[in-house]
Parts: structure tokens; sequence; C-alpha cells
């Protein structure tokens, strides 16, 4: 196995998360619905797929720049079939207890989803919505542009530099990484070995929050290996 930084041992002025295989799973959802766009397009499938995740669904289609395609019209139905199919939507395990310890106005949810699938979503698997929330509908350039962080952390009162982001995708850690935020990668979702110069953890089962004069700051509540990949 991999060996990986250890998590970060200081205090952040928030924590920003990524929403899809974060801190919710809705990859069986997602790849039906783009499944049966894919399959309408006479797209391979299995290669197509794995592109989908972490970004904006108006920028995976305009990059395969498929003739007669408007990709602004194509994204917006694919929003409305995915907002309807929730099936197997659920949260990442430890996750809701994680977040609920959050204090209001310390965390957001920076997502790549539109605002009405993400509060869907969000819904779907029982956890609660923060007060700030940056979505695709936000921001002129989505991940892998550092923009949505940057917001985030402004709406937050924050610098990005002073935030943990909780990530799974590569589109999503690039952004991070530019926005210049420290950076914990969540593997539960991931299928074999992720590689990534950033701590893992695979879920929250293990994790706790301190919150603390200066800040918000992360705990291991088990041996590392329960709930962590160190």
């Amino acid at each position: 196995m991999a060996q990986h930084p250890p998590i970060p041992d200081r205090a952040f002025a928030a924590f920003l998360f990524d929403m899809d295989g974060t801190i919710l799973s809705s990859i069986a959802a997602a790849e039906r619905v783009w499944t049966a766009w894919a399959q309408r397009h006479r797209l391979d499938v299995a290669r197509f797929l794995p592109t989908i995740h972490g970004v904006r669904a108006v920028e995976t289609i305009r990059r395969l720049a498929l003739p007669g395609v408007d990709a602004e019209a194509e994204a917006a139905a694919l929003t409305l079939a995915e907002i309807d199919d929730v099936g197997g939507i659920a949260p990442i395990d430890g996750a809701a207890r994680f977040l609920s310890a959050l204090p209001e106005g310390r965390w957001a949810i920076v997502t790549s989803a539109p605002r009405a699938l993400a509060l869907r979503r969000i819904e779907a698997a029982g956890l609660r919505p923060p007060s700030v929330m940056v979505t695709a509908d936000d921001v002129a350039h989505g991940k892998p542009a550092p923009d949505c962080f940057l917001l985030a952390a402004d709406r937050l009162g924050v610098r990005a530099a002073d935030c943990l982001v909780f990530e799974d995708a590569p589109a999503g850690i690039l952004a991070a990484e530019a926005a210049g935020a420290a950076i914990l990668v969540v593997t539960a979702t991931h299928r074999g070995e992720t590689v990534s110069p950033h701590p893992h953890i695979r879920d929250y089962g293990a994790l706790s929050c301190a919150v603390q004069q200066g800040g918000l700051r992360l705990r291991i509540d088990t041996l590392p290996g329960d709930g962590a990949d160190r």
C-alpha cells in the first residue's frame, strides 16, 4: 500500500467540501443518466464515464465537441434527469456525524453540480446543507480552475490558503492546489490506488474536529487503518 502524508496537524479557518464522492456517493445515479446520454450520442461508454466526475456537465460536453450539439441545452437536460434519479445516493460513512459537529459559517460545500441538483442529492443522502454553497451556477470557470474554492473562502470571510479542502477527484484536487488550500483526499469511492501527494482518508468514521480559538483542527479518534489511510 502506498504511504501518504499524515493528516495535517494545524488549525484551519474553514473546511471546504466537494460533494459527489467526498461527502456523499451518487456515482451509480450519475452514471445511469450519463450512460443513457452517451449511448444516444454513440460514445464508447466505458471510456467516457470516467471523464464525467468532478467537473461541470457543460464542460464535459463541450470537451467532446460533438457536431450539432448545444452543450448548455444538453447539460440542462442532463441536470433534470439527474434530479429525477437519486436512487442509491448515500452519505460517505461518518460524514453526517462529522458535518453536523462543525460550527455554522466555518464550512462550505463547493461542487461542480448545479445548485438544484446539489440540494436534491444532499437531501437524498440525509445531510444538511451549509449556509455557504458554491455550485456550477456561481462560477464562469469550473474545476480544475480555482475560482470555486476562492469564492467559497471569500464568502466565509477567510483566505483560501487558511482552508482545508476535502476532495476526491483529480479536477477538484488541481483546483484546490491552484487556490493555495491544504487538501485531504477522500478515497471511499475510488476504484483502485490513488496517486496523490496529499494525505488521504477512506471516510469520516475515525475523524473528528476540535473547535479551537485558532480554528478547526482534525483529530483521528482510532488507530490508523480503522478510518484513515496514512
